[in-house]
């Protein structure tokens, strides 16, 4: 029976590389517990050269809708999150995710965003501003 690798004894130097490719497998990124204001919208990334993925759990009790604006111009709907609900969702390089609260409650969502995340600008807009 072969054993896992984790479950292996390691050397110093085994131990180090293991480690750093456990990193690099999807521990890294950004992880945040997000707020958005009635009427309002969180706008994640937009002309980074890279690719993300966000995976988001609604943890509110209103519904949050997710969509991509392209760098070229446009925009269109991915998901729609219900309370509970969860979903990964992938973005193209140099794309916005745009969380949309539409409610008349503060909505509440888990994200864990991988990918191109360095210098990806994160910031709030009215929700008319598409």
């Amino acid at each position: 029976m072969l054993t896992p690798f984790f479950c292996r004894p390691l050397k110093v130097a085994g131990l180090l590389l293991g480690l750093t490719g456990i990193l690099s497998c999807g521990w890294a990124g950004i992880k945040s517990d997000l707020l958005i204001e009635p009427g309002k919208q969180f706008v994640l990334g937009g002309g980074q050269p890279g690719a993300f993925r966000v995976a988001a759990r609604n943890v509110g009790k209103v519904a949050v809708e997710f969509k991509e604006r392209p760098r070229n111009g446009g925009i269109f709907g991915k998901a729609t999150l219900q309370p509970g609900q969860s979903a990964t969702l992938r973005y193209m390089a140099g794309s916005s995710a745009v969380l949309l609260n539409p409610s008349a409650q503060r909505a509440n969502v888990n994200l864990h965003v991988t990918g191109d995340t360095n210098n990806l600008s994160m910031n709030y807009e009215p929700s008319g501003k598409l």
